[in-house]
């Protein structure tokens, strides 16, 4: 029995509702806690683990995308109907904004609280190590292309299917190890969405990065899995 549109498109607002609340929770509530912070390796598992529970749970209503970049990459690689994109995309970003909107009710109810980023993606100053524009630009496109790469490969029909949001959610971890000092990891257009909203400033002036580089890098993907998983 196929799963109707209304249902496909309510499993994807919860799956990255709970992307942005779980992985930018971590780094806002939890990464820099006195005494227990989690770091960096504790925020890159967090982000990996809301997409592995999300893979389980919505997967196979949706497709668990969670991610306007992967579903552009699913098209482009022949995966998804293009003309799903645009609902997809609408409610992944309405997802991303609740989740950032619940996070904020949540860490302003600490005394002295200021949103310090509020893990907002970024380049120049506001990236965490200072890297430049073009560093960032680099890292987004080669990262949400890796990501493609591993999501198109471990859902491919030959690929242990049980197994695919494991190869996923780590896959998203170890994205996250990598490109957090240098734009605090977007890889995701939805989850940049959010947080830049309750930041502002700086942040909305510099999420055009974080929608493009993604889009870019999983386009990109889609149409080199077209060729690299083909039959010969």
């Amino acid at each position: 029995m196929s799963t109707s549109m209304g249902k496909k498109l309510g499993a994807e607002f919860i799956g990255t509702f709970w992307l942005v609340l779980g992985g930018c929770g971590s780094a806002v509530l939890a990464a820099a806690f006195p005494d227990v912070g989690i770091g960096l390796l504790g925020v890159s598992l967090a982000f990996g683990l809301t997409v592995l529970t999300m893979a389980y749970a919505v997967g196979h209503l949706s497709g668990c995308h969670l991610n306007p970049a992967v579903s552009v990459g699913l098209v482009t690689g022949g995966r998804f109907p293009a003309s799903e994109l645009i609902p997809y995309v609408v409610v992944q970003v309405l997802g991303g904004i609740a989740g950032a909107a619940v996070l904020f009710v949540i860490a302003s109810g600490q005394a002295g609280f200021e949103t310090a980023g509020f893990a907002s993606n970024g380049f120049g100053e506001h990236s965490p190590g200072g890297y430049s524009l073009t560093a960032a630009l680099v890292t987004e496109v080669v990262m949400t292309f890796m990501f493609l790469i591993i999501i198109l490969g471990a859902t491919d029909a030959r690929a242990p299917a049980a197994l695919a949001p494991v190869a996923i959610g780590l896959g998203l971890t170890l994205i996250h190890l990598i490109s957090i000092p240098v734009t605090n990891t977007s890889v995701n257009p939805a989850r940049s969405t959010g947080v830049a909203l309750f930041e502002g400033g700086w942040a909305i002036s510099q999420l055009w990065l974080f929608w493009v580089a993604p889009i870019v890098g999983a386009a990109l993907a889609g149409l080199v899995y077209n060729w690299l998983g083909s039959e010969d």
